[in-house]
């Protein structure tokens, strides 16, 4: 049972390893890319530490299922029932803190479309007429498709050829579904605090993905890149008196000089292929050791139960 321990105990704490070297990877990849490793890494890292608890949570229950009594189980091993109520107790706090981000997503999102009543509509663009500049990506709500949300006070701010870019920035968050992407990081943070650092990790890449594709739609990164800092300095000016837009991806989202900086380099490609490679043989090697481990730890405990299921029978059997 100590190798057991071990192993939850590394699973537990991988993901305090993992994080650090996911976001290196992101920073040296394009930003779809960037984002699909951060996504991935999320899903996983949580997935291994929910297996571990549920993995303790269950030794008790693995007795029973071999006919061992649970003193049987507690002599073998006597952190048994503090310890499987110990992962219950965290597995609870873990769907309810699941439960709420869920539901506090859903209102957030009832309230931005019912913010929309009076706007005006022209295909997938929303025009409220509100003077505060704001501008964000309204993702689908009962049966209604997402939506590019835009004031009239953020239209005023920009010329046309900068309102094309805003368009362009906030159709791309629509068409790669991005809500989604953010979502699954916001979700997988309430598993384990160390996966926190990804979601606003993930944001800045979602930010420059969309900034990527409204620059590659005008087709001139330095207009795009002061359509963008126009934009987010307007719409930040607007947050901090009250009307911030919540967490929804928007223009102003991220660390806005960083995006603007790398808009007014070339096009990012592929970087150069040994730090990629190394950088991505760290991540896969933690995600895999990640793997390993959960597979290591339901293995050993199946094995442990057998093996006090055999010694109980054998000690049935010598009386």
């Amino acid at each position: 049972m100590t190798l057991v321990l071990a192993v939850v105990m590394l699973t537990l704490l991988l993901p305090w390893a993992a994080v650090p070297a996911t976001r290196r990877l992101a920073g040296l990849m394009p930003p779809r890319e960037a984002c699909a490793a951060l996504t991935g890494a999320a899903l996983l890292l949580a997935g291994g530490t929910v297996s571990a608890l549920i993995g303790l949570f269950h030794v008790p229950f693995l007795a029973s299922l071999e006919q061992i009594p649970l003193s049987q189980a507690a002599a073998e091993w006597p952190a048994t029932v503090p310890v499987a109520a110990v992962a219950g107790g965290v597995l609870a706090f873990q769907a309810v803190l699941l439960v709420r981000r869920w539901y506090e997503r859903r209102s957030l999102l009832a309230r931005a479309w019912a913010s929309t009543g009076g706007a005006v509509s022209d295909g997938d663009l929303l025009v409220v007429p509100d003077s505060e500049p704001q501008a964000f990506a309204l993702p689908g709500w009962r049966k209604r498709s997402g939506r590019v949300v835009v004031t009239t006070g953020m239209l005023k701010t920009l010329g046309p050829a900068e309102r094309e870019v805003l368009l362009g920035h906030e159709r791309a968050h629509l068409t790669g579904r991005h809500h989604l992407w953010s979502v699954t990081a916001y979700l997988a943070a309430a598993v384990h605090p160390a996966l926190r650092p990804l979601r606003p990790a993930l944001d800045f890449h979602l930010e420059r993905w969309a900034d990527e594709s409204a620059a590659s739609s005008v087709g001139d990164r330095r207009l795009a890149a002061t359509a963008i800092a126009r934009a987010a300095l307007a719409a930040a000016s607007a947050e901090k008196v009250g009307k911030g837009r919540g967490p929804l991806l928007s223009v102003s989202t991220g660390p806005v000089p960083q995006r603007v900086e790398a808009l007014l380099r070339p096009v990012p490609v592929r970087p150069q292929v040994r730090r990629t490679q190394a950088a991505a043989a760290g991540l896969m090697t933690a995600v895999a050791v990640s793997a390993l481990l959960g597979l290591a730890l339901a293995y050993g405990l199946h094995e442990y139960v057998e093996f006090a299921a055999r010694d109980l029978l054998g000690d049935r059997a010598a009386e």
